[in-house]
């Protein structure tokens, strides 16, 4: 089992069904998961994106705002939704802090790596918000970075598909999962695994992805178990992945 993981949630997971932005019953259904991670005692730590309230790059298509001031916004989107799953947590027992890449000491912790670190080792989960705190990087490259910075074993992104595909499977019935794969053949491919620069962190630093469904009760602890579940995109060439 992997001790020290990210995962990664799209800010839409929190979307509920009429409409609302955010969804009580997704936070306790994320708090019972995490839950379950904390009793194994995996240090966990957590990137969680906007678009539930708002994404600064199709705001800039759509709005005509610049870029800049759309990817600043939508990483205050994303400490909207940290706060909220930082009460969820504390509620449901589980220790936890969220620290933001942009200052905003009223509300949550500055990311500094060294405390954040101590807060894992504390078994605290860890939320970190405001991406990489610069524009023009996506809250993927955001996962891989944290990531790489507090040396977890493994990314998971938290998606709501089964795992990895060569299209989008709600778009296309002939859509092919992919069990395996790695982070060249995924770049050459174009698979929607992350982000360019997201997937040449995780290939950099010899970072693995599991990719597995959130809305699958005990997915995520599957997966960071090695369990079955999901697609795996690896450094590694795919002759390794059995050994």
């Amino acid at each position: 089992m992997y001790k020290r993981v990210l995962i990664k949630i799209s800010g839409e997971a929190l979307l509920s069904e009429n409409g609302k932005p955010i969804d009580q019953d997704f936070l306790d259904y994320l708090s019972g998961e995490i839950r379950s991670l904390h009793k194994e005692g995996i240090e966990v730590a957590i990137v969680i994106g906007g678009g539930n309230i708002f994404r600064g790059l199709t705001a800039n298509k759509d709005t005509g705002l610049d870029r800049v001031t759309g990817d600043f916004m939508g990483m205050l989107a994303t400490v909207i939704n940290s706060l909220a799953l930082k009460s969820a947590f504390q509620a449901n027992g589980i220790p936890s802090r969220a620290m933001t890449a942009i200052e905003i000491n009223k509300v949550a912790e500055p990311f500094i790596l060294e405390k954040a670190l101590r807060h894992l080792e504390k078994k605290r989960v860890v939320i970190f918000a405001a991406g990489t705190g610069n524009p023009f990087f996506t809250t993927d490259t955001a996962a891989a970075l944290r990531a790489a910075e507090i040396k977890a074993e493994l990314l998971v992104k938290a998606t709501k598909v089964d795992g990895l595909y060569d299209k989008d499977p709600h778009e296309h019935s002939d859509a092919v999962f992919i069990k395996r794969t790695t982070f060249n053949e995924a770049m050459e491919k174009k698979l929607r695994v992350m982000d360019m620069t997201a997937m040449s962190l995780c290939e950099e630093n010899r970072l693995p992805v599991k990719i597995v469904n959130i809305f699958k009760k005990g997915n995520i602890l599957a997966a960071i178990r090695g369990d079955a579940v999901g697609s795996l995109v690896s450094h590694r060439d795919l002759k390794d992945f059995d050994s």
